[in-house]
């Protein structure tokens, strides 16, 4: 049984074509403007550049794969980069020739997932309620705070951020996680 038979053939070949438009591929190309950085930082003259570029064209054709299928379609489907949280091209706000915003819905003007984000700790403090429960408080630098919690019920412990559930696990696989080998 030929299972790459030209009929499967071409039909993977469209698939391989189609995922990227589907995909949302279309942002700012973050990993390969990166890689393009450090290219012209790797030595001062434009022929030298040329040639670094050369020895680099294969980590190119890695970078723009990361860009197309993942860094790229994260962006595109929140609305902002994930490294530096810059927002979609296609969320800039310019001088249009054809305005249909007005007419469409307001769930299709944004992105339809928050963009991820990062928030950066000033400073924390974790504290003992009782036998079952502890408790973290968290600070960020924007002023903001989040409460952690920890309550043991049982074999489980379970997590709140701010009171509302976030996750469960057992007991036994977070001493088989913090479970120090000699």
């Amino acid at each position: 049984m030929n299972f790459l038979n030209k009929k499967m053939v071409l039909k993977l070949s469209v698939l391989m074509l189609i995922v990227p438009v589907v995909t949302g591929c279309v942002g700012s190309n973050f990993t390969t403007k990166k890689l393009m950085e450090f290219n012209v930082k790797v030595v001062d003259n434009r022929y030298a550049r040329g040639g670094v570029n050369f020895l680099l064209a294969p980590v190119y054709g890695f970078t723009t794969l990361a860009d197309y299928f993942v860094v790229n379609s994260i962006e595109f489907w929140t609305g902002s980069n994930p490294f530096d949280g810059t927002p979609h091209i296609f969320d800039s706000k310019v001088e249009t020739m054809i305005d249909i915003n007005g007419d469409l819905d307001p769930s299709l003007r944004d992105a339809p997932i928050d963009p991820l984000t990062y928030h950066n700790i000033e400073d924390s403090h974790i504290r003992t309620i009782d036998e079952n429960t502890i408790e973290m408080e968290v600070t960020y630098v924007d002023g903001t705070s989040s409460t952690v919690t920890g309550v043991k019920e049982g074999a489980n412990v379970k997590y709140f951020v701010d009171g509302e559930f976030v996750s469960e696990t057992s007991v036994e696989a977070l001493s088989e996680a913090f479970e120090v080998s000699s």
